[in-house]
C-alpha cells in the first residue's frame, strides 16, 4: 500500500510541475523572443523481483516502476511570429541564428530579442539591448555609431551601414548558432549561454536579418490549452489512486479490531 501511495505521490509533484511549466509559456505568449518549454518524463527508479517457481531469467523477472520522475525541459527553437515595427534598431533573425550579447562583466550571452537602443557614451553611441548589454560584431567587437551618424540600415545579410562626415561605414553584425540549441544555458530574460552540450559558436549560416521586424512568442495557444487539459486529468487520475491507496491502507488497519 505505502508503494502505492508513493508511486501516486510522484504523480502528482511532477504533473503540479507541468502545470507549472504550461503556465509559464502561456504567461510569456507577448514576450518578444519567447521560446516554448516542454517538461519530459521518465519512468522512476524500477525494482525487479523473481515469480516463484520460474528459472532465474528475463522471463521469470518482474520489474516494477515506483512513479514518474522529469527526465528534462525541451525548448521549442522554432522562429515567432514575425512583427512589423518599422523601429529601424528592432531587429528579427528568420532561421537558426542568435544575436551576441557581451554584459558588464565581460560574459558573452546570446538571444533571438532584438529590441536594440543607443547607448550614448564618451566615443560615441553604442549598439546595446535593454538590459544595457552591448551588441557585438562579427569579429567580437562593441558596435560603435558616431552621434553625428545619418540614417542606419541593416541588410539581410546583417551589414549595418550608416554615413558618418559623408563616408559609408559598413559593420557585420555577429549572428551565431551552435550545434545543439537544447544544451543552452538559460539566463534568464531571453538570454542563452554556451555550454559544454551546446558545443561552441559558430557563424550562423542561411540566416535573413529583418530590420525594423521584432520576432514575437513562438507559443502556441491551442497546444498549451490542451496539454493543460491532459496535464489536468492526469492529476485528477493520480490524485484518484493515492486515495483509494489511503482507504485500502485503512480498511487494512481496521482489520486487527
Amino acid at each position: 500500500m505505502f508503494e502505492a501511495m508513493m508511486t501516486a505521490a510522484t504523480g502528482l509533484h511532477n504533473q503540479q510541475r507541468r502545470l507549472d511549466t504550461i503556465a509559464n509559456n502561456v504567461a510569456n505568449i507577448n514576450t518578444i523572443g519567447f521560446k516554448s518549454v516542454r517538461l519530459d518524463f521518465k519512468d522512476a527508479l524500477y525494482t525487479a523481483g523473481l515469480v516463484p517457481g520460474l528459472p532465474r531469467s528475463p522471463e521469470g523477472n518482474q520489474q516494477r516502476g515506483h512513479g514518474v520522475l522529469v527526465a528534462g525541459t525541451a525548448k521549442d527553437f522554432r522562429v515567432g511570429n514575425l512583427q512589423v515595427t518599422q523601429r529601424p534598431l528592432d531587429l528579427a533573425i528568420e532561421g537558426e541564428g542568435f544575436f551576441e550579447l557581451r554584459d558588464m562583466d565581460g560574459n558573452y550571452l546570446y538571444t533571438r530579442n532584438g529590441a536594440f537602443y543607443l547607448s550614448a557614451e564618451a566615443d560615441g553611441l553604442y549598439l546595446v539591448n535593454g538590459a544595457g548589454m552591448y551588441v557585438m560584431d562579427a569579429y567580437g567587437g562593441r558596435i560603435r555609431l558616431p552621434e553625428n551618424a545619418e540614417t542606419i540600415n541593416i541588410t539581410e545579410e546583417g551589414l549595418i551601414s550608416f554615413t558618418e562626415n559623408e563616408t559609408e561605414i559598413e559593420i557585420q553584425l555577429g549572428v551565431y548558432t551552435f550545434r545543439n540549441l537544447t544544451g543552452l544555458l538559460t539566463i534568464g530574460d531571453g538570454n542563452y549561454s554556451e555550454s559544454e552540450a551546446s558545443g561552441e559558436r559558430m557563424r550562423a549560416q542561411n540566416v535573413v536579418i529583418r530590420q525594423g521586424t521584432l520576432e514575437g512568442s513562438n507559443v502556441n495557444l491551442a497546444e498549451e490549452m490542451t496539454r493543460m487539459i491532459r496535464t489536468q486529468r492526469a492529476f485528477q487520475l493520480a490524485s484518484r489512486a493515492l486515495t483509494t491507496a489511503d482507504e485500502m491502507e485503512g480498511i487494512a488497519n481496521n482489520m486487527r479490531r
